[in-house]
């Protein structure tokens, strides 16, 4: 099976304290480091996807900044 170009998968088993450990790969891909803070999205029909914070918070300011670009030229 050919998977697609920067795709990923792997699994990760829950503790009994509800904890998972990040594969060592997938840490190294997306530089998640020991302090990291990561955000957790989940919707019930779609699942849970894991992201950095400080990636999450630039993307969340991004946005807030186009959206006062638009208002301030309407």
């Amino acid at each position: 099976m050919v998977k697609p170009k920067g795709k990923y998968a792997w699994t990760a088993k829950v503790g009994e304290k509800g904890q998972i450990v990040i594969p060592k790969e997938a840490r190294e891909i997306f530089d998640i480091n020991p302090g990291d803070t990561l955000l957790l999205l989940g919707d019930e029909a779609q699942g849970i996807a894991i992201v950095k914070n400080d990636v999450f918070m630039h993307f969340a300011e991004t946005i807030l900044k186009a959206q006062n670009t638009q208002e301030e030229n309407e």
